[in-house]
Formats: C-alpha cells, structure tokens, sequence
C-alpha cells in the first residue's frame, strides 16, 4: 500500500515561493485503478511526481508497505516497486524499443514482449528494433514508455495523462491495455493522472484535485456527477486551443 501523510509542496519561481501542494493525504490501495483529475495547474502532475521523487516535499511524509520512502531518490523508488510513465517521455537515441523494454525487465521473454508493443497497438516486427531518437513521434513514444511501465510489473505504476498527443483510438488502446494487465495483478496499483471523461468513470476511484488540494474523493457514481461538466468544459477549451494553433 501506498500512503502520503499531510505533503505540502512548495516552490521557488523567479524568487517567490509559490504553493504547490497543501497537506494532501491519500491512501493507494492494491488492486484499485485509480484516476487524479482536476483543473489544470491543480497539483495533479505535482502529486505524481512527489510519489515518484522527482519533487520533494516541504512537509509531510511517504510511505510504501509501512515503509518511510521520503527520503529516498528517484532511483531508489524505481527499486522499491514505483514505475512512472511521463506525460512527455524523454527520448534514448542509441537505444531501440528492445532495449529499452530489457532494461525495464532483463529476464523478459520474447514473446512476452512482443505482445506488449501489441497490446498498446504497435507492430513488434516494425517497432522493436526502432532507435529511440527523433524519429518516432510524440504518439509513439507516449505507446512505448507505457509498453515500458507494463513490463515492469511494478507495484506502483504511474501513468501521467496518457492520452496526451494521441487519437482517440490509441487512448481507448492504451487505457485497454493499462486495465488488462493490472486486472490480473491484485497486488498492484495503478494511477493515471487524467481529465479525459471516457477514462474516468473506468477506474475503481476518483480524486479530485484543485488548487493544491484534494477536494473529492470517491467512487466514479460518487464523484462523477460532480466533476462532469467541469471536465468536458475543459475538454472543450483544450480542443478548440487545438483549433487556433493549426489556423495559425
């Protein structure tokens, strides 16, 4: 299990400190999918993060099985059980899609590997051997560092908006994929930062964050009908964003 006690996150900008977080607690259950959706610039992203270790809390405390991890770095989590997967994955020219797959797990099969890249809608025969630089798009590589996070069979894995810069068809993939293998794993969690109102009312909670707060939590027909029309307003802000920047 997975436990932030009271974490309050604070950050330094051009010399101001601004708040980020404000004694957020939360409990991550195995077996549970979990959604954090809210506003953006709520403190979702910032929730994951400080999970991951990539930020560190001003106050509060992490715990992992019973275990206090607050001061542990990101490579220690990564051994501890937590797999984060980025909103923006960083790219490994050099590296193929192979490669990377074996880092995540070296003792993987070929077999299963290549029912991963599958899983998450890419062809083992065009993509493994794919060099992980500049010539994949945005859309790929958002497949790939999942496939990546899937094959660790992690405790904890993260899954930051996974439907950025991918098609409907992919989001829908991708969400099929992340349910499938964890649906098999109750020791698992996982947790999947997102906005999108077909992804939400999927997963086994909803939590709810605005303004560095936690302001629902609950179950999808519990919190849903709350957050529902914010969300498809957002949606809607973001799609004709969308709109503007290819007229321009």
């Amino acid at each position: 299990m997975l436990r932030l006690e009271n974490i309050s996150l604070t950050v330094n900008n051009n010399g101001e400190s601004k708040d980020i977080l404000n004694n957020i607690n939360i409990s991550f259950v195995p077996g549970k999918l979990y959604g954090i959706t809210g506003p953006n610039g709520g403190g979702k992203t910032s929730i994951a993060k400080t999970i991951m270790g990539i930020f560190k809390p001003n106050t509060g405390s992490i715990y992992l099985n019973e275990e206090d991890i607050s001061d542990l770095d990101v490579a220690e989590r990564a051994k501890k059980g937590i797999a984060y997967a980025f909103q923006q994955p960083p790219r490994f020219k050099g590296l193929t899609v192979e490669d990377l797959l074996k880092i995540a797990r070296p003792d993987i099969e070929t077999m299963e590997m290549r029912k991963t890249i599958r899983d998450v809608g890419l062809c083992p025969e065009d993509y493994l051997a794919r060099d992980l630089g500049p010539g994949l798009s945005g859309g790929e590589m958002k497949r790939i560092e999942i496939a990546q996070v899937l094959t660790r069979n992690a405790e904890i894995s993260i899954f930051d908006e996974p439907e950025a810069g991918v098609d409907l068809w992919t989001i829908q993939r991708l969400i099929f994929a992340i349910m499938q293998n964890f649906k098999t794993r109750p020791d698992a969690t996982a947790i999947i930062i997102t906005h999108n109102e077909n992804v939400l009312p999927l997963c086994d909670e909803i939590i709810v964050v605005e303004d560095g707060e936690i302001s629902a939590i609950g179950k999808p027909d519990e919190v849903w009908s709350l957050i529902r029309e914010e969300i498809e307003c957002q949606r809607r802000n973001e799609c004709r964003g969308e709109m503007l920047n290819e007229i321009q």
